[in-house]
């Protein structure tokens, strides 16, 4: 490592660090990212939705992606709790351009490609340092504390990037993170080789099933190399109180899901079982006096509609851009880091909106049936297109289908009281992996 101190620390090289310091990199700036494990790693969250592209396109990715083995994805289905499978959700009907192919990926893989394009643009990126805390003078950061085989030290910098994924090290430190108060769920997960897919544009569709009993949903995600990964989302305490193992929970709800028992019955199990608790949070504030939080390191929504790559993406994006201008400006205030986070929470609340929504058992195809001229701006919101007004043209034509006595979910901006716990002692999008595994 050079002596020199970087303009910018970034701590944690997943998507969003990745994105921050490869477009850090690019407005000219040194950037010093962190990451305290070795490439590829385990993640979640394989599928990528439409918008995704315009900031992939910035980083310099498309190419890459276009040339990979990642399975392409064209649409997004569903079917419910009676087994009714509905028309896809092309995305290519919605908006006939390039950005509606995307992909699904496998994160060891796909993690790994930004990290390394983060180093093609000059990013300084560092496997296997372990950043112990995050340096303050009185309220402003001023760089870390780091740990390698070398041995510990002080690194300083102008800004400081915490994308540290659940760890959220200026998050608990500073007590921002709060849960959300209507989304508590969990999940579990495995991997099938040779499960159903189906052929040509659909073989890579992102399916949402409902369980029988109403009281889940399963993902059904195909990979490339044969393997499809298939994941039950419920309540947390009916996933995890008063249960069994893992293996027998997720047995269970796949007895409750004839669509996905079909599908993986001819399939082998290529893998152990994965869990992940309490993952509905975020933070009270995006940025403060040289610091700013992006990605998991902010919060997490839901992993109904796959929007989680997608805010770690435009997160990274929006504060790249807010730290640049600080910089040049001399400028490195909470209010100047953070100017993007209003726009930010208004656009992960519509997707918030729509998850609620489909949780409260809102019919989405009696919607459509009801308003025909809608069903583009429902799919907009279904690909990512969060950060436009245009799309809350759908609220009020769905609040008039609510049942008597229903009131609006309302929006959630974080601004509950904050917490560390949810009270279940768990941390926030806690990964329980598979004994023995190796990623």
């Amino acid at each position: 490592m050079s002596g020199a101190n970087p303009d910018v620390i970034v701590i944690g090289g997943g998507p969003a660090g990745s994105t921050v310091s490869t477009l850090l990199a690019q407005h000219g700036y040194r950037v010093d990212l962190y990451e305290r494990e070795r490439f590829p790693r385990f993640h979640i969250g394989e599928s990528l939705i439409p918008e995704t592209y315009w900031v992939l396109q910035r980083l310099g990715m498309l190419p890459k992606l276009q040339g990979s083995r990642f399975v392409k994805k064209f649409s997004v289905q569903f079917v419910s709790a009676n087994g009714r499978v509905s028309a896809p959700f092309y995305f290519w009907d919605n908006k006939p351009h390039e950005c509606s192919q995307t992909w699904q990926v496998v994160r060891s893989e796909f993690d790994q490609m930004m990290l390394e394009n983060a180093r093609e643009h000059g990013v300084s990126a560092y496997e296997g340092v372990r950043v112990m805390d995050v340096l303050f003078d009185g309220e402003r950061a001023t760089g870390v504390r780091i740990r390698d085989a070398q041995g510990t030290r002080d690194v300083h910098a102008r800004v400081v990037v915490d994308a540290s994924g659940q760890a959220g090290l200026i998050q608990n430190r500073l007590r921002l993170r709060v849960w959300d108060p209507v989304l508590n769920k969990g999940a579990i997960w495995t991997y099938w080789e040779g499960a159903y897919r189906d052929s040509g544009r659909d073989e890579g569709a992102t399916m949402v099933l409902q369980t029988g009993n109403k009281k889940g949903w399963f993902w059904y995600i195909p990979l490339h190399d044969n393997i499809v990964s298939v994941g039950v989302v419920g309540p947390f305490d009916y996933l995890f109180k008063g249960r069994e193992s893992y293996e027998t929970t997720y047995e269970e709800e796949v007895a409750h899901c004839p669509a996905v028992q079909e599908r993986v019955a001819a399939a082998r199990q290529a893998s152990g079982y994965f869990a992940t608790k309490d993952y509905s949070y975020r933070a009270t504030r995006v940025a403060g006096d040289g610091w700013v939080m992006i990605g998991d390191a902010w919060g997490f929504l839901d992993p109904l509609y796959s929007s989680g790559v997608l805010l770690a993406l435009k997160s990274g994006e929006l504060a790249a851009d807010a730290i640049a201008a600080g910089l040049q400006a001399g400028d490195t205030s909470a209010a100047r880091l953070g100017e993007w986070g209003p726009r930010f929470n208004q656009g992960v609340d519509r997707m918030r909106r729509l998850v609620c929504e489909y949780y409260d058992g809102f019919s989405f195809g009696k919607f459509v049936q009801h308003n025909p001229e809608l069903r583009g701006t429902v799919t907009d919101i279904l690909i990512g297109d969060l950060f436009t007004d245009k799309v809350d043209a759908v609220w009020g034509p769905m609040e008039a289908l609510y049942p008597p006595g229903k009131s609006p979910i309302p929006a959630w901006n974080g601004s509950a009281a904050p917490s560390t716990s949810n009270g279940e002692g768990g941390k926030a999008n806690e990964l329980l992996l598979p004994d023995g595994w190796k990623p």
